[in-house]
């Protein structure tokens, strides 16, 4: 009883220590606002951008926890989207495509950050992913951290959230065919984002699970959550496609998602797994890295068992 009411307030700690990164990160870019908003919007959103990755860069280091960027993923995403819409248009002079893209950024990112603050333990919890680093590179793990941590995904995440741009700032505002698919398939990757991760608590929370998790979604692709990722991120992307013009800088966005997840997340958490779980490799054999995909079936015709 003791030791669950020390993780509790270990956790309440990690929040509020959390919080206030985070609000800090909110008051430097408001400091600095006014001296870049001569700018184009897309250059503002960058130099801001960094800024407030820079700020939570330091509180990771005085916290010694790099964890503490984690949360950036998916609170970034929908303030980039609503200051390039509410830049540029008043609210009543905001169209369904905005209203939509906006909606749905925005249940992505609380879903995403709920996920996150569930799972995470507090100011000593910090991903296992980094803590490989800091065995790896030791006393360059900082630098490591500062590039490889926090400023890459952050320029990865604009990159992809300058894919919807086009159809937020330089289009009619019109819902067409595309314009439908892509609210389709953007809500679709929400969803089957949701349904994983919830799969993969309840499979966390029993006591009787087996050595990883293998059914529903999972018995389909390794990775759906990354799958729903990947999807959402195309969804955004499709948004713009559909207009009369269509630019080049909007493909490199789901680009650099798919390399991402398909060259460095979903290897490392593999290589983790098959060190750590018994029967993970004929389960990797069988089952979509993270498209979801019928299992395949041994020479004998019949499904491997795994788990």
């Amino acid at each position: 009883m003791e030791k669950d009411l020390q993780r509790k307030r270990q956790k309440q700690a990690g929040w509020i220590i959390c919080l206030i990164a985070y609000l800090t990160a909110a008051f430097m870019v408001w400091l600095v606002y006014d001296a870049v908003s001569i700018f184009h919007p897309i250059i503002i959103v960058l130099v801001l951008d960094v800024l407030a990755t820079l700020t939570i860069f330091l509180f990771s280091m005085v916290f010694n926890n790099s964890s503490l960027y984690d949360p950036y993923w998916s609170l970034i995403p929908p303030v980039i989207i609503g200051f390039w819409i509410f830049e540029k248009f008043s609210p009543v002079d905001l169209t369904l495509l905005h209203w939509i893209v906006f909606s749905l950024v925005v249940v992505w990112s609380i879903r995403l950050t709920l996920n996150w603050l569930a799972r995470w333990r507090g100011i000593r919890d910090e991903d296992w992913r980094y803590i490989a680093f800091r065995f790896k590179y030791q006393e360059y793990y900082w630098m490591v951290s500062l590039f490889g941590i926090h400023l890459f995904p952050t320029l990865i995440v604009l990159i992809a959230c300058l894919s919807v741009y086009p159809a937020l700032a330089l289009g009619d505002g019109s819902m067409g065919v595309m314009e439908w698919a892509a609210t389709f398939i953007t809500l679709a990757a929400i969803l089957i984002e949701g349904v994983a991760d919830l799969q993969l608590r309840n499979y966390l929370c029993d006591k009787s699970k087996c050595e990883f998790i293998s059914t529903g979604l999972w018995k389909y692709s390794r990775h759906p959550n990354y799958f729903g990722e990947v999807l959402f991120w195309v969804g955004l992307f499709l948004f713009s496609s559909g207009l009369p013009e269509v630019r080049w800088w909007i493909l490199p966005g789901p680009v650099l998602m798919i390399l991402l997840f398909y060259t460095i997340s979903i290897p490392m958490i593999d290589k983790r797994m098959l060190r750590r779980k018994t029967g993970y490799r004929d389960y990797s054999k069988r089952t979509s890295a993270m498209i979801p995909w019928k299992p395949k079936s041994t020479p004998e015709g019949s499904i491997i068992l795994g788990g």
